[in-house]
């Protein structure tokens, strides 16, 4: 049995190393090397397929999102890793984030590191792994402070879009203004919402409840109002499907999504 069960995990692993995709993104582009892990044949082989996905906080999107990804053997691309980086490099280098040009300034000069597999949650900064660092409470307290900067958006969504043209737009994207501004063309746009209930109640479980009821509502609700200031995430936009998970759980959230997906590309073309 002890042998049995090495051998898969060896298998795990290798496939875990398939699937790893090697993504650079800083201020002189994006270098992207991906290998798609063995499987069904992923949907629309040889055609662009990028499924945009928007919503609140505490609304799943970022673990629907990749486990939709991996189902569709689809590159990942969590967008809000990307201003939690910024947010991170300005506070370990003391830089006041209510200097906007001092932001922006960090944000077109950061060198960031991330992996776009879903099967691979790994994000450095000037080579350091800041993939744990960049979900601490005091990252969440700051980003929107960075997310709300224009100038900054400018940049990260300059590199959000090289990002997807380098996986020859095969990708799950998943932020708060990807629909309507990031990937306006998309494939697939869907927003992904729950109750303001539902949503505080999964921050607080991903947490594991080390914050009170204030701080979650900070972290959520307050965190929305700030960020809703610069980008459209609480509304669908016209074309844009919406999935309201406030009632379903993890799987069945999955299952609308990929639901809404192979609607959406079975259409007629102009339907």
């Amino acid at each position: 049995m002890a042998g049995t069960a090495m051998s898969e995990q060896e298998t795990g692993q290798d496939v875990a190393r398939s699937t790893e995709l090697h993504s650079l993104s800083t201020a002189q582009g994006t270098s992207v090397r991906y290998m798609p892990a063995p499987g069904a044949e992923p949907l629309r082989l040889g055609r662009p397929l990028v499924v945009a996905i928007d919503g609140p906080s505490g609304s799943g999107k970022s673990s629907v999102s990749k486990e939709v990804a991996r189902r569709l053997r689809l590159a990942y691309l969590d967008t809000g890793a990307m201003y939690r980086a910024v947010a991170w490099d300005c506070l370990e280098r003391g830089l006041d984030l209510s200097d906007g040009a001092l932001v922006e300034a960090a944000a077109r000069s950061l060198n960031l590191e991330l992996s776009t597999s879903p099967a691979t949650e790994r994000v450095r900064v000037r080579g350091v792994d800041v993939t744990a660092a960049i979900r601490e409470p005091r990252i969440s307290a700051s980003v929107s402070a960075v997310a709300t900067n224009l100038g900054v958006r400018d940049e990260l969504i300059r590199r959000q879009r090289a990002i997807i043209a380098a996986h020859g737009r095969r990708m799950v994207v998943e932020g708060r203004d990807i629909t309507t501004v990031v990937a306006r063309d998309a494939e697939v746009r869907l927003l992904l919402t729950a109750s303001e209930e539902a949503r505080m109640r999964r921050r607080g479980a991903q947490l594991g409840g080390t914050q009170n009821a204030e701080e979650l509502h900070e972290q959520v609700v307050a965190r929305d109002a700030k960020d809703s200031a610069v980008a459209s995430f609480t509304q669908a936009a016209d074309g844009v499907f919406t999935v309201d998970s406030s009632d379903l759980d993890f799987d069945q959230t999955v299952d609308a999504v990929l639901g809404v997906v192979h609607a959406a590309v079975s259409r007629p073309a102009g339907a």
